[in-house]
């Protein structure tokens, strides 16, 4: 198919990734998955303490390197990846509000990272993808998965909870949350976390600022914010510490790139395992292009795949769309301001249903790969990942140290490597 060249599709209900609908509904479509991918990918680097004006921009910058790399073969959009959460507040020490000020740091390991998966690209171009699911069956991802979500469970209720009015906003946040993706229908249920966050906002405005519970909600900056203007890019340190913790993650996105890439596959009725090398590389292109100037590390996002198993189109145009929305709002310093006034308290609760999320998600890996508790193999990696991860249990090599997160990841790719039946 030509990058850049669409027949338009005129009576099927189903739209293949190179045909196209008129271009008007591609415009209203492309904003869908902008909308679809937005609270995620706005969410995760407010999480990390990252800008969330570049997090947008590359979201879009990435999504377009991957539709180059990929040669529109491969409908798909790219956001700020959850996998890197953990490990950015376990190195640079987050307080979990504000700019982070030790960004530098985690932009050198997120570089690293991409690294990583664009030579796992290469040598899956070189070998095919056999090996890796060889050593990474869904009982090591699920439990890698799992461990990160559980590793942060600390964090919104120790660190996002000054007061007992914020603890209490954090448990109505939460519940908003609840009541929406249980309550709702359609396109609303599908933006759960950025609906319960606008609603748990407004009551956080009422009972602070009306009541005066609380800190009072603020939005002079909001209107003191330019509408458009160019956002704080900030430049990578590499440091031996947050490499060796935030690097691994490379396995987490390999796994998931490769979920997503099948499934897309079989959405679209078409063999796409040629393209898998090029879609690791233009995953871990676009993870090191953002953490160059200061963005997140990017993931293919599992919200537009089921945008597009809802809706059955899948023309690459629409990405393509999608991707120079995100680009544009990128350069709006007003929204960036509105994102910063969310209230802590409300970012904590936020914060509990994602986390918790992430680490239900490693086991619906277990579920839906049927992976088999009775295997004594399976048992003992799945029990001892957990257990390394949540309790941060952490091992010295000299001066470096390295967490949680990262024995657990490493602990359990060995553990099973070394337990496996042979």
């Amino acid at each position: 198919m030509s990058l850049f060249s669409w027949k338009e599709n005129t009576s099927g209900s189903v739209v293949a990734p190179d045909e196209r609908l008129a271009y008007g509904p591609s415009v209203v479509m492309g904003m869908q998955h902008v909308i679809a991918m937005f609270g995620a990918t706005v969410l995760a680097p407010i999480l990390m303490g990252f800008d969330a004006n570049i997090a947008i921009l590359m979201s879009g910058v990435g999504t377009l390197l991957f539709y180059l790399i990929v040669g529109g073969r491969i409908p798909s959009y790219l956001g700020s990846s959850f996998a890197f959460i953990g490990v950015v507040i376990a190195a640079t020490a987050y307080a979990g509000k504000g700019p982070n000020a030790n960004l530098s740091v985690a932009l050198g390991g997120i570089i690293v990272c991409g690294a990583v998966i664009v030579a796992i690209g290469l040598l899956v171009k070189a070998i095919g993808v056999g090996w890796i699911e060889k050593f990474m069956p869904p009982v090591v991802t699920g439990s890698v998965v799992a461990v990160i979500g559980l590793n942060l469970a600390t964090v919104p209720i120790k660190n996002m909870a000054p007061t007992p009015f914020d603890a209490w906003m954090q448990a109505v946040t939460f519940i908003c949350v609840g009541l929406v993706a249980v309550y709702t229908t359609g396109l609303v249920q599908r933006l759960l976390i950025l609906v319960g966050l606008i609603i748990a906002t407004v009551l956080y405005a009422i009972l602070a600022n009306g009541m005066g519970l609380g800190k009072p909600f603020d939005l002079s900056g909001v209107a003191a914010a330019a509408w458009f203007g160019i956002p704080n890019f900030v430049s990578p340190t590499f440091s031996g510490n947050a490499i060796l913790l935030i690097a691994p993650v490379a396995l987490i996105l390999v796994a998931e790139n490769l979920g997503h890439v099948k499934a897309v596959a079989a959405m679209t009725g078409r063999n796409l395992d040629q393209s898998m090398g090029n879609a690791f590389i233009g995953d871990g292109v676009a993870t090191m292009v953002s953490g160059s100037v200061g963005g997140t590390g990017q993931t293919t996002y599992a919200e537009n795949i089921g945008v597009m198993a809802a809706t059955k189109i899948y023309s690459t145009l629409i990405f393509v769309i999608a991707a120079v929305i995100a680009i544009i709002l990128g350069f709006s310093p007003k929204f960036g301001a509105l994102i910063q006034a969310i209230p802590l308290a409300v970012m904590g609760g936020i914060s509990i249903v994602v986390f918790g999320l992430i680490a239900v998600a490693g086991a619906k890996i277990w579920v839906d790969n049927k992976v088999d508790f009775s295997d004594n193999t399976n048992l003992i990696v799945a029990a001892v990942t957990l257990i390394l991860g949540t309790g941060d249990y952490t091992l010295a090599f000299g001066d470096f140290k390295m967490g949680g997160i990262g024995t657990a990841t490493f602990g359990a790719i060995l553990l099973y490597a070394l337990l496996r039946k042979r």
